[in-house]
């Protein structure tokens, strides 16, 4: 899939079945097989894979090459035509996104969201330790009481964005006021401690962070559990990162949107393989970027610098594509996303200076230090030296086997065994194309003519 850029059946079962002289139809009805429910295989005792099953070995591994100990989780839900609703939960990173819990819907049914979205979460909590401090973003569609609530309890931070609708009364004061009325300035923020909403069944008592930066034609409004000393707006920025991996999920990595599936169970499977691939590719990619100057996220606050970073010439996915072809095409091994000691994880995090308390419920207008950016300024060349060595001394220096991967048999099968068939496949098909390649410098040698011969 990763050679192919493509999830498509059709496309990897030609590439391997080129590659390794085997047949079409028999490569593709196994492929199409790993997607099946038991009762539409042929033959006793055959077995489904349990998607849910998955979901916390896969968030455990993002988690073991996470450094730091804030993580930022996104909800958010994707459509596919008239086909699919996607409701996915995915760690955000450096302007991409990894998925690491779904549910496909299919899009003709209408209905609540809430079981869904509560077992998502419920199945994700074992795989975060106690002592990360995870924040929950939500774009203004998915606000609900119940869903704050309930990150609260699992002892998550919730920041969803409201929409203008509303009211909120601070803390010290008699009566509530819109919610506009806090930010009637462009270019102005407020935060403070109170209760939202007037009515009975609604009303919450969270902290209010308003902002409504130069440029934006319509304030955000966000409620969350921490202290107004302890959170500020430009949070909530990294919560448009999940678009992002919805178009690495689709057109802009592997064309899902190309898909003929109808059965949502299907496509939660062939989810599962876009999720351990994505992984992989955002890891390599984030390994062998060496631009550590540009900030990871830029303050949205009304005393932040006017001049914007940088932005990326290359997102980390596209680099990640090109990092692996480039060791395929050297003959070095295909990188694992796996903690190494001789190298720095990819993935890095710091966390933010929480206050222990609420000391006021005044307005404030301080910068609190950015949720994001890198733990250090030093990155091991290994990776990226690599790449672009020699192809020939690579080649005779690490030879490819097809054993390269060690898996942790502790974790996961499904997960694990999804991202070594693909490591293993890849290196047997890497391996097979240098060999054509080796028999067709040799045998285009000897045809060269000798200098002197009769033409």
């Amino acid at each position: 899939m990763v050679m192919t850029q493509s999830c498509a059946c059709h496309t990897v079962a030609l590439f391997v079945g080129l590659v390794c002289g085997e047949g079409y139809h028999a490569l593709r009805q196994r492929l199409r097989a790993w997607c099946y429910d038991a009762a539409d295989k042929k033959g006793l005792s055959r077995q489904e894979i349990d998607v849910t099953g998955s979901f916390a070995p896969l968030l455990a591994w993002v988690m073991r090459l996470w450094q730091g100990p804030q993580v930022a989780l996104a909800l958010d839900a994707t459509h596919l035509g008239d086909r699919f609703i996607v409701l996915t939960i995915s760690v955000v990173y450096r302007g991409c996104a990894l998925p690491v819990a779904w549910k496909v819907l299919p899009a003709q049914e209408t209905h609540a969201w809430r079981r869904e979205w509560l077992r998502l979460l419920r199945l994700l909590r074992p795989a975060i330790p106690s002592d990360r401090t995870v924040l929950v973003l939500a774009d203004r569609g998915l606000y609900a009481r119940w869903l704050f609530h309930r990150i609260v309890r699992l002892g998550w931070h919730p920041f969803p964005r409201r929409t203008t609708a509303g009211t909120f009364q601070a803390a010290g004061r008699t009566r509530a006021v819109p919610l506009r009325e806090f930010v009637p300035p462009t270019g102005t923020t407020w935060r403070g401690a109170g209760q939202a909403f007037r009515a009975e069944h609604c009303r919450l008592a969270c902290t209010l962070v308003a902002c409504w930066d130069a440029g934006y034609t319509a304030p955000w409004f966000i409620l969350t559990d921490l202290p107004p000393a302890a959170c500020t707006a430009s949070w909530y920025g990294v919560r448009t990162w999940i678009e992002q991996g919805f178009k690495v999920i689709k057109r802009g990595g592997w064309p899902w949107q190309h898909t003929r599936m109808t059965d949502p169970a299907r496509a939660e499977r062939l989810w599962l393989a876009l999720a351990v691939a994505t992984l992989w590719v955002v890891s390599t990619g984030d390994a062998v970027e060496q631009d550590l100057e540009r900030p990871v996220i830029s303050d949205l606050s009304p005393h932040a610098p006017t001049a914007r970073p940088r932005a990326r010439l290359t997102r980390l996915f596209r680099l990640g594509q090109l990092a692996l072809l480039a060791a395929a095409v050297t003959g070095r091994p295909l990188p694992p996303p796996t903690p190494s000691p001789s190298c720095r994880c990819p993935l890095r995090l710091t966390s933010p200076s929480l206050a222990p308390s609420c000391r006021s419920a005044t307005p404030t207008h301080e910068r609190p230090p950015p949720l994001l950016r890198p733990l250090s300024r030093t990155r091991s060349p290994g990776l990226a030296a690599a790449i672009v060595a020699d192809a020939r001394t690579a080649r005779a220096r690490v030879p490819i086997h097809a054993n390269t991967l060690r898996v942790d048999r502790r974790t996961h099968s499904d997960v694990f065994g999804a991202f070594t068939l693909t490591v293993r496949l890849t290196s047997v098909l890497v391996a097979r194309i240098h060999k054509v390649a080796r028999t067709t410098l040799s045998n285009g040698q000897r045809r060269v003519r000798r200098p002197g011969r009769a033409v």
